[in-house]
């Protein structure tokens, strides 16, 4: 594995199945024909770490010949209601997952106290431009606004009022175009209420060993189990984590030295070269650049939409086009407010959390983040669905490993729900692409001007 410092290590930058269908040469059959759909056996218990999702077939199969390539393009740092809150939300429109509450006043009802005896409503934010240090998704601050489930500590956290902030589909059309067209998740919850590098350890190997928060001296260590990239290696399936060169790829939360950089870490042009000629690998991590396109504050969000709709492009103009799914996430939630309690969750392994001076351990690794936007697409996603199956960031992994029957890595990915939830893959529902909305454009002007009054005027009493 690769890679590099935080920004250029970011600066320099179950659901349960039906019966299985048993034995190996059931699953070559069906991956030479691709006429059976395999599913897991139902579970009764907690499958172990290093247990396989179909214990009587060989490790290594696959199990989906439908999906030849899963690519995961995880942005940052937004909640589920800051992006798309107001998904269907307004005059003529049909609500579309669980999003907002809209009051009398065609606004949402969404507040938490200020902490001065006054109320903070949700607002629109005024621009596509964010605040430079805040809201924050820490540690402290996120356990301070879940409040044990009561969500009554975004303002009054060190975020402030900003975390009531939110953006709609007029701000980002090509996202709206997006979660209206293909399934949106609304209920998956990033893998722990932290910062961007947990979450990323949990994407590539279903825990953070510990860490709760960015801190730089604990990225050498090493998941006890090994990571996503070492099962491929091992059973001789294709990844590739595509990033921008003046920033660290997803690889290197596990590893900042550059002389272990792997083969499989390659520029962002070469995303672009693979998907034109269908040329993709199995597995695949689709890095924004950190520094201007990663929507983390105080970025020009205009950027990072511009980004994911030229990655959404290129996959559904590709060749590889009806065998791919793409999975558009973010990492954590970046402080903004969302209003559904993230629920308790599989605890990955024995290893504590590794707590700044003072803090306290809370739930520990028993509990998931908040929910982030998520939209599975491929040619076999469900039309006009929305899947309200528990996921978080090993759901991924789960998926991966269900495809290519794979040993899990954690207790965490081991009782994942995988995306199964999100495809019909009996029929292409999408075997043309479908036409998208173009996204915002920019430079913005509040790119100059700055992001606008925040709090606004009349969303607080």
């Amino acid at each position: 594995m690769t890679t590099f410092s935080r920004r250029t290590l970011l600066q320099g930058g179950l659901a349960a199945g039906a019966a299985l269908l048993a034995g190996g040469s059931a699953a070559a059959r069906a991956s030479a024909s691709g006429s059976r759909i395999l599913r897991p056996p139902a579970r009764r218990a907690l499958r172990a770490a290093d247990s396989l999702p179909f214990p009587s077939i060989a490790a290594g199969t696959d199990t989906l010949p439908q999906i030849e390539h899963i690519l995961v393009l995880m942005m940052e740092n937004h909640s589920y209601d800051n992006y798309l809150g107001m998904l269907g939300r307004g005059p003529g429109l049909t609500p579309r997952g669980d999003g907002f509450t809209l009051g009398t006043d065609g606004l949402p009802t969404a507040s938490n106290p200020n902490g001065t005896g006054g109320i903070q409503r949700a607002f629109r934010m005024p621009t596509d431009c964010q605040l430079p240090s805040k809201p924050g998704q820490e540690w402290a601050w996120s356990h301070e606004s879940w409040d044990n489930g009561k969500l009554d500590g975004f303002v009054t956290s060190p975020s402030g009022p900003v975390s009531m902030g939110y953006w709609t589909g007029d701000d980002l059309p090509f996202y709206y175009s997006l979660a209206n067209t293909f399934p949106v998740g609304d209920r998956w919850f990033c893998s722990v209420l932290g910062q961007t590098y947990p979450n990323r350890r949990y994407l590539v190997a279903a825990t953070s060993v510990g860490m709760v928060d960015d801190v730089m001296s604990q990225l050498s260590t090493p998941p006890p189990n090994g990571t996503i990239f070492d099962r491929l290696d091992h059973y001789g399936i294709s990844w590739r984590d595509y990033y921008h060169t003046s920033t660290q790829p997803t690889t290197g939360v596990f590893d900042t030295d550059p002389s272990n950089a792997s083969p499989n870490v390659v520029p962002i042009d070469e995303f672009f070269a693979d998907a034109a000629s269908g040329n993709l690998p199995g597995f695949a991590i689709i890095d924004p650049d950190f520094n201007v396109q990663s929507e983390e504050n105080p970025q020009d969000i205009a950027h990072g939409e511009a980004f994911v709709a030229q990655v959404v492009d290129a996959v559904m103009q590709s060749p590889a086009w009806g065998s791919t799914l793409l999975v558009w996430t973010y990492d954590e939630h970046g402080g903004y407010y969302d209003h559904v309690p993230p629920p308790a969750a599989v605890a990955p392994d024995a290893i504590a959390p590794i707590l700044p001076t003072g803090e306290q351990a809370y739930n520990g690794f028993a509990q998931y983040g908040f929910r982030v936007p998520s939209v599975v697409i491929s040619p076999y996603a469900k039309r006009d669905y929305v899947s309200s199956v528990v996921y978080d960031h090993t759901s991924i992994l789960a998926m991966v490993e269900r495809k290519w029957n794979l040993p899990a890595l954690t207790l965490r990915d081991a009782n994942a729900n995988d995306l199964s939830d999100f495809l019909d893959l009996s029929v292409p529902s999408f075997p043309e692409p479908p036409v998208l909305a173009a996204p915002a454009t920019f430079p913005q002007a509040c790119e100059t001007t700055g992001p606008g009054t925040i709090p606004p005027a009349g969303s607080f009493t």
